[in-house]
């Protein structure tokens, strides 16, 4: 049996494996599957130059791919760039032809999950461009959602095309529509069978990543990326949208907020088989439906997921802490919010997606995705601002975390008193949701591999304290009121997990005689593309989350 095995990034041995609460059987097949796809794309070049020079309006000879060793695997797109020829006058010298990766959004288990991405993704660039000009986001210059719809920029498109489209505009105008976004259905087909989105190459500044460890305690530097993050924070929440949603752009170019509110934690879930309960055309008027609907995402991965429950113990402390965060949802959520306002949120902000100049001064977001108009009481300061994870913030880490919680708020209100005429109406609501606990019941709702730990270390004490009998009996008494037959459920689930164990142990076993079983020739047709592929990945979630990642065994 070999010592471990190979993920995307990195190994892992059985031994951890079989101890962490990620799905392994799943993670242990991506490698294959990007080798897969790098070889599909790979045998498509000249196809995908083709794209891009259509997109950009050039000759086909005006731009070249750069070489597979520069091509980068992040979380969840795959992403190419495009150099343009330095003889043509273009806005741009290099562009990023972001690909998604079907493996991780779930796309064998729910089709259509990769086109709704791209769509939301799509139409949230277009949405702040229109409506937040002030939020520095790439250009978009154009996308594609399956073989036959292809759009491209207006400014590309013919000049009759741009003609009748302004003839649209201002019919829309007239009638008091809403006016088509700038891109234009191409009339040839997407030959590359899979979507795509072409944006501006970022070269201002720098990935905040990059500089973060060595330089977030130089609070000239903090002070600047603090402006920043909470002048696009409080600019985004300027234009409310009326439903808890996703922006999504149809076919004839139109968005409108009729997307179930796409979180990364949805598709992340779905492409484990688990599944969400939220149908794609799913948006919500009213807060309790959404919260209770992301709960019932809790209770499913208890249901389906196959190493959910590790033994009787873990079953009945998973199982309690969801009871109660569902018994407490009255607590933590405000009555006066239930019916809005709904704001947009960039839910996968982090330093990665966070472009700095030497002085941290924002100069570009980046990966859009997973954009959703949530309630406001679910807005907070980023929880990666003193580089621990969230369930891991007590003792002289919650001190640190607290005291730059509020250095972050003071400047937050100083941007929000500038731009509201002295009033703090969002400040209020956020120092309200920290000082109530909502930070860490919302947290928790949105990331189920750190709930647990949250609601023991965070929530359950705001209502009873160590050592008193009801809390030391807790989980025994409140996990069977989680659903009749519990008892039965959880030996179900250790059974479960039992078989899973053995799942994973066969994997290891049979990996040798499985790699042994490959042709010479396939080997030899791989090699060239998976050569470059290790150290060329972007940043990953291998390990799955950002937001929570401790384990909870």
């Amino acid at each position: 049996m070999p010592e471990s095995l190979p993920l995307l990034n990195g190994s892992i041995t059985l031994s951890t494996a079989l101890r962490k609460d990620d799905d392994y059987l799943l993670l242990l097949s991506y490698p294959k599957k990007r080798l897969e796809f790098y070889l599909y794309l790979y045998q498509r070049r000249s196809t995908i130059k083709t794209i891009a020079a259509r997109h950009l309006g050039l000759p086909e000879d005006g731009c070249r791919l750069g070489e597979v060793e520069e091509w980068i695997h992040g979380s969840f797109n795959l992403c190419i760039p495009v150099y343009i020829d330095d003889s043509i006058k273009f806005r741009a010298r290099r562009v990023i032809i972001r690909i998604p990766l079907p493996y991780k959004l779930g796309e064998t288990q729910y089709p259509g999950n990769v086109e709704e991405k791209l769509r939301c993704e799509v139409a949230t660039y277009i949405w702040i461009r229109n409506n937040c000009p002030a939020v520095p986001i790439p250009r978009l210059f154009g996308f594609a959602f399956s073989e036959n719809q292809s759009f491209v920029a207006l400014e590309h498109a013919s000049l009759l095309t741009q003609i009748q489209w302004y003839f649209r505009k201002a019919i829309s105008w007239v009638m008091g529509s809403v006016s088509p976004s700038p891109y234009i259905r191409c009339k040839t087909s997407n030959p590359l069978k899979t979507g795509y989105i072409v944006v501006e190459y970022v070269d201002e500044g720098e990935m905040l990543s990059n500089s973060w460890e060595t330089q977030r305690h130089d609070q000239h530097r903090r002070a600047n990326l603090f402006r920043d993050l909470s002048r696009i924070i409080l600019s985004l929440s300027q234009t409310p949208l009326p439903y808890i949603a996703s922006l999504t752009i149809d076919d004839d170019c139109m968005l409108s907020p009729t997307n179930r509110p796409l979180s990364l934690v949805l598709q992340k879930l779905e492409n484990e088989s688990i599944p969400t309960g939220i149908p794609r055309k799913l948006t919500y008027n009213a807060t309790d439906p959404y919260y209770l609907d992301l709960l019932a995402c809790h209770d499913n991965i208890i249901r389906h997921k196959k190493n959910a429950v590790h033994d009787k113990e873990d079953g009945e402390t998973q199982l309690s802490a969801l009871m109660m965060m569902r018994a407490l949802l009255p607590y933590f959520a405000d009555r006066d919010f239930r019916s809005g306002p709904f704001v947009l949120t960039l839910t996968d902000l982090h330093q990665s997606n966070i472009f700095v100049d030497k002085d941290w001064n924002i100069t570009k977001l980046i990966d859009l995705e997973w954009a959703c108009s949530l309630p406001m009481e679910m807005l907070h300061p980023p929880h990666w601002l003193t580089s621990q994870y969230i369930d891991t913030l007590t003792d002289e880490r919650l001190d640190e975390y607290n005291k730059v919680h509020k250095e972050f708020m003071s400047i937050f209100e100083s941007e929000e008193k500038s731009l509201a005429n002295g009033n703090t109406p969002i400040t209020n609501i956020m120092w309200n949701g920290w000082k109530l606990g909502k930070f860490w019941y919302f947290s928790a709702l949105n990331w189920p591999k750190g709930l647990c730990n949250l609601f023991f270390e965070k929530i359950q004490p705001k209502f009873a304290q160590h050592g008193d009998k009801a809390y030391d009996d807790f989980e025994e008494v409140v996990a069977p009121y989680w659903a009749a037959d519990t008892d039965k459920l959880i030996r179900s689930k250790v059974t479960e997990k039992e078989a899973y164990s053995e799942e994973l142990r066969k994997l290891f076993a049979h990996s040798a005689e499985s790699s042994a079983s490959n042709s010479g020739d396939e080997k030899a047709k791989k090699t060239d593309v998976a050569a470059t592929m290790d150290s060329k990945d972007g940043p990953t979630d291998e390990l799955e989350d950002d937001q929570a990642t401790s384990d909870l065994s």
